[in-house]
């Protein structure tokens, strides 16, 4: 292949819409090494199966990918919520065969849709409570439950004939910054905690990892993605991994602010780093154009050798052709709701009646997750249960107004990493000073139980099923 054709097979971008555009299927042709499909590629399973042969039509051996967590990240279900419960919500119920049954039968969805690549599990430990985009969509914060799942969601997804791709190495969990929007500094030494759930990822035969652009103070000076002593020494040499590496989104600001797009794509080479993805925010031709320049440039200059980049070349083919014939029998429902269930955890008296007031406080969502519906209101209803919502958003919420309506009903207050929101945490506290029988609903990471609350649910989760699970436990 050209310099040309072997940039070309390191890219793995996005586009727009839910049918393949002319450029999309022009550059699948000649050698795209793959795409990665995001929520607005999604209309339906058949709309996307239909999608997803068109690609492969134009070249058997393109990889398409999706970052299909489960949980709060979904982009199968993102207008209405996973079937399955995330990574928090699987550490909580604390049975590795349930993760593995759960992530085998997400699995197969995505083999029956035509997928090759789930950009999951999200094998952070997260040990910052302030953490703005792990949260939840970890197993948990002590490393070796994280890993332990870790391993077993590997096993349940490729076992069910797709790849998966364990991130973000190495390791977000210990962050108080979205890497979305800006550089995280991660202050403890990963090698303390952070490193366990990607060694067992390897153990376990994970086909790929993705990297986080984070600055690590004690392993390098540059943000991982961009750094040899951490994708290559670390990850290849010490770690042993031999697989496909994938950059997270190169236009994302933890790497694109300081070092713009192109030049992060060649620096990610050079590091050690296979695949280049883009494409969440940045989603026309003009972006492949720009960083295959940049990539032949750096050849030409002597910057990245030919043999680097045929290398990362042949790891995109390498994964993309790789045998994935389901060895495993999945289920296909219940397993999701199953696991929700067994990750609630309720203390008081936290049944309602005929009639309930939800009152639901606004969430700051991240870029990862995206504007996914959550929340108990319409689980309530479909447990006929005569709902009346207020779903608040920031600004002044009248409370007034809201004690007013629910005289004579059941309250339940509902809230997401109430910890990191200090004015709905006040706001919670006013309720309960007014109505301490009110139930409040936790969603997110329970680190932060109002001290006035005599009725209290946490669901580790924000996926439908979790709020289905919680209906249950208020309404059997």
């Amino acid at each position: 292949m050209s310099i040309e054709e072997l940039a070309l097979r390191c890219l793995m971008p996005g586009f727009a819409g839910v049918v393949a555009p002319d450029w999309v299927r022009r550059r699948a042709a000649s050698g795209l090494g793959g795409v990665v499909l995001y929520a607005r590629n999604v209309e339906s399973v058949e709309q996307l199966r239909a999608l997803n042969e068109t690609l492969h039509g134009e070249r058997p051996g393109l990889l398409i990918a999706i970052d299909e967590e489960g949980g709060d990240v979904t982009r199968l279900e993102a207008t209405r919520g996973s079937s399955y419960p995330g990574n928090l919500a699987l550490g909580t119920a604390g049975d590795t065969e349930l993760t593995r049954r759960v992530a085998a039968a997400m699995g197969a969805q995505l083999a029956a849709a035509g997928l090759d690549l789930d950009l999951a599990p999200d094998a952070d430990v997260n040990t910052n409570p302030a953490n703005p985009v792990i949260g939840a969509r970890a197993f948990g914060s002590d490393p070796k439950v994280v890993a332990d799942h870790t391993a077993a969601w590997i096993a349940g997804l490729q076992g069910a004939g797709v790849a998966a791709c364990a991130k973000h190495f190495p390791g977000h969990g210990d962050t108080s910054v979205d890497s979305h929007l800006d550089l995280p500094v991660v202050s403890e030494d990963p090698y303390l905690r952070a490193l366990e759930p990607f060694r067992a990822a390897i153990a376990a035969g994970v086909q790929s990892i993705m990297s986080a652009h984070l600055l690590v103070p004690s392993l390098d000076t540059v943000p991982a993605t961009i750094s040899p002593r951490i994708m290559t020494r670390l990850l290849r040499g010490e770690l042993g991994f031999e697989g496909l590496v994938i950059t997270d989104g190169l236009e994302m600001k933890g790497l694109s602010d300081g070092y713009g797009v192109a030049e992060g794509a060649v620096r990610a080479l050079i590091a050690g780093c296979d695949a280049l993805c883009i494409g969440g925010g940045l989603a026309e031709e003009d972006v492949v154009e720009e960083i295959t320049r940049a990539i032949v440039a750096a050849v030409k200059a002597g910057r990245l050798t030919e043999a680097r980049l045929a290398e990362a070349a042949s790891r995109v083919d390498a994964l993309a052709t790789h045998p994935r014939s389901p060895h495993v029998t999945a289920e296909r429902n219940g397993v999701g709701l199953e696991a929700a269930r067994r990750a609630i955890r309720s203390e008081g008296e936290v049944a309602v009646g005929d009639e309930a007031v939800v009152v639901k406080l606004g969430w700051s969502r991240s870029m990862a997750a995206g504007g996914i519906p959550w929340g108990v209101a319409d689980s309530l209803a479909d447990r006929a249960v005569r709902v009346k919502r207020f779903d608040l958003d920031d600004g002044p919420i009248d409370l007034d107004v809201i004690l007013r309506a629910g005289q004579e009903q059941a309250m339940v207050v509902v809230v997401r990493d109430l910890h990191r929101f200090l004015g709905q945490a006040e706001a919670v506290d006013a309720i309960l000073a007014r109505r301490p029988d009110a139930i409040v609903v936790e969603m997110g990471l329970p680190t932060c139980r109002p001290h006035g609350a005599r009725a209290y649910i946490a669901t580790h989760g924000a996926a439908r099923v979790c709020g289905e699970a919680a209906a249950e436990v208020m309404r059997p």
